[in-house]
């Protein structure tokens, strides 16, 4: 049998998303002198680098990328940082991940940051498949998705010879 895929966005859909997003954390922190981008690894870490990316180039303000390895599998936080967290006192926090599905994994994000005062902590998602069970909240996403739960979001970014896409599977 053969695995259906509904191609969701194309590359160029994904990067205009990526783009309307940088702008809009561009506008949200315009005061800022820097801001701090934490991908959560694996694709998360990939939006990242695309906004800073985006942000180098129209930003007044310096952005710095950090990486977040969080054990999904794991049922209390256990995540691996190439950060001290002490370094993100008083700053802005953009927290990326590729999907939003239950919201544990950006909960766990966020868990990363609770023990230092931040200026003020922003979640981008390229994906929200609204099928939250924990209380987080996308402040800024590319799409909303209805979905049935046993639906699968695959998002596809720099895969060797295969072009960027999101898939419903």
């Amino acid at each position: 049998m053969t695995e259906k895929k509904l191609l969701i966005l194309n590359s160029q859909q994904i990067q205009q998303k990526i783009d309307r997003i940088a702008y809009q954390i561009l506008e949200d922190n315009f005061d800022e002198q820097e801001i701090m981008i934490a991908g959560i690894l694996p694709r998360g870490n990939i939006i990242a680098q695309r906004i800073k990316a985006i942000l180098d180039e129209k930003a007044p303000f310096k952005s710095r990328l950090l990486t977040i390895n969080i054990d999904k599998e794991s049922s209390s936080l256990k995540a691996t940082t190439d950060f001290d967290v002490e370094e993100c006192r008083d700053k802005v926090i953009i927290l990326v991940d590729d999907v939003l599905n239950s919201g544990k994994t950006l909960a766990y994000g966020l868990g990363v940051f609770l023990n230092v005062p931040l200026k003020k902590i922003r979640s981008v998602i390229l994906i929200d498949r609204n099928h939250k069970s924990f209380p987080v909240i996308t402040d800024f996403s590319g799409i909303a998705l209805s979905t049935v739960i046993k639906d699968h979001v695959d998002v596809r970014l720099n895969e060797p010879d295969e072009a960027d896409a999101v898939y419903l599977v």
